[in-house]
């Protein structure tokens, strides 16, 4: 089974996934018991990331919860990027063009799904008709600016299909396959 490229993530309900400079402090007292969220982090095989996102802000920094997922999921993580390190970083593979990256991701992920992390990647696998599946989870907060869920300057009509969702008193799950 090939495995699919999903964009998950958690969004105000303004539509913002980061706070203004990337701030993702609003997060962390919005996370925590998510059946649907849950559920997810053995369904994952990989991770692809991009290169803001990788050097972003964590809402559990110094936790027991710090990493993907909450901590919960380990494994290899790909991130896109024009201007990788020098050194190298364990379980990290960092990858320049956007169709290796998930050439790369999905052999890695065995037929579960490669997570997609930040907008930008997001765009870009929406613009080249990469993107399968988008899970939001919809926290109740406004945060009135930062980074949106999706962009795409002069605007596009990215065709979805609803496939489930959950409640949850933190953020509920809208789930949706991408119409190509």
């Amino acid at each position: 089974m090939t495995s699919r490229v999903l964009y998950s993530v958690t969004m105000s309900l303004d539509g913002f996934i980061a706070g203004p400079g990337g701030d993702m402090s609003w997060l962390a007292p919005r996370l925590g018991p998510n059946p649907a969220a849950e559920d997810l982090v053995d369904q994952v095989g990989a991770f692809l990331v991009g290169r803001r996102t990788f050097g972003g802000d964590d809402p559990n920094a110094g936790t027991d919860r710090e990493g993907a997922m909450e901590g919960a999921w380990h494994g290899p993580q790909f991130v896109l990027t024009h201007r990788p390190p020098a050194e190298p970083v364990p379980g990290v593979t960092f990858v320049t063009d956007l169709h290796e990256a998930v050439a790369a991701a999905r052999e890695a992920a065995g037929g579960r799904y490669v997570n997609v992390l930040g907008a930008e990647v997001a765009r870009q696998l929406v613009a080249a008709g990469l993107l399968d599946e988008i899970l939001v989870f919809v926290a109740p907060v406004l945060l009135g600016d930062g980074t949106r869920l999706f962009e795409h300057p002069g605007g596009t009509d990215v065709a979805l299909e609803r496939l489930s969702s959950s409640e949850s008193p933190l953020a509920n799950g809208l789930w949706y396959r991408v119409l190509r």
